[in-house]
């Protein structure tokens, strides 16, 4: 039987975001009263929104948290690995099928 999502040990591998990556939330994160300055339960990101991975730290040394900072907000939230999207991957991989050789097609 394998371990449940929050027994898992993301940091035995490498952080699935660097810092300077564009990301976008994949879901909604509201405050849970660690974000200072902000009502608990008030929106803090919105899924959609788009921002950059700052820095990496961890959690009970068994989660990254990435520190985003959301450009559009003007605010740096920590974020799980299951929140984010890469968009800088997403293109990557765009960029590299338009410019792939079409098989089966003579020059």
């Amino acid at each position: 039987m394998s371990p449940g999502r929050e027994q898992e040990v993301e940091i035995g591998s490498p952080p699935q975001f660097l810092p300077g990556e564009r990301v976008r939330a994949t879901r909604h994160i509201k405050n849970d009263g660690t974000y200072p300055g902000k009502d608990v339960g008030e929106n803090l990101v919105r899924k959609g929104d788009e921002g950059y991975v700052r820095d990496i730290g961890t959690f009970l040394q068994q989660f990254y948290i990435y520190a985003v900072e959301w450009i559009d907000r003007g605010t740096i939230v920590g974020m799980r690995a299951r929140e984010l999207t890469s968009l800088d991957k997403a293109a990557v991989g765009i960029a590299e099928t338009a410019t792939s050789p079409k098989e089966g097609i003579a020059p």
